[in-house]
Formats: structure tokens, sequence, C-alpha cells
């Protein structure tokens, strides 16, 4: 089970942090994303890091400013998320997959964490 938190309302500009811890299972041998939806959009990816650390990878609508990050002893990968704009307004979801890819193809999610950003 994937579990995410820390969302909030932010004003444009602000930063904020957000969580996704894993219970009943380990996530160290999966590669793990983020994605949001917005409302009345499709849900969209935002970034994604593999099992290792190693890699990640960014939508470009975020690039510069979101940073995915991964504690493996914790269980739990974060998304620090600076310089937010009203359009970054979505709910955000975590999930879990085997493969190495940036669309919603992932095995595992969890619920999302809605983020607010007012102008």
């Amino acid at each position: 089970q994937l579990q995410a938190s820390g969302g909030g309302l932010v004003q444009a500009g602000g930063s904020l942090r957000l969580s996704c811890a894993a219970s009943g299972r380990t996530i160290s041998r999966y590669n793990m994303a983020w994605f949001r939806q917005a409302p009345g959009k499709e849900r969209e990816f935002v970034a994604a890091i593999s099992w290792s650390g190693g890699y990640t990878y960014y939508a470009d609508s975020v690039k510069g400013r979101f940073a995915i990050s991964r504690d493996n002893a914790k269980n739990t990968v974060y998304l620090q998320m600076n310089s937010l704009k009203p359009e970054d307004t979505a709910v955000y979801y975590c999930a879990a997959g085997t493969k190495w890819k940036f669309d919603l193809d992932y095995d595992y999610w969890g619920q999302g964490t809605l983020v607010t950003v007012s102008s």
C-alpha cells in the first residue's frame, strides 16, 4: 500500500514536499513515480526515480522546479516542489512499477494528496 501525504494550500512561488510511504511492501526493487490530475484533466506524469535512485526523469512542465528523491531505508519517496504555480494545482499520486516508464503503466498506486496553489 502506498500512502501519499504532504499536500495543502500554498501561495504561488511557495514550496511543498510530498511524501509517499509504502507499507506491506518494500519499494527498493521498484521504480517510483509521481503523477498528477488537475480538475477536468487527465492524469499526467510528473517525475520518476529509478529503484536505486541513480536516475530521475521529469516532465518538462516541472523540470528545474521539482525534485524527486527516495529513501529506501524508510520505504519512502519524496517530491520537493518549489516555485509553485497555480497550474500545479492537482491531486498528486505516487506509483510503483518494475519498468522504467513515464506513462500510466505502473503496477501499484497510492491514493492522492491535493495540492492547491493560489495566485
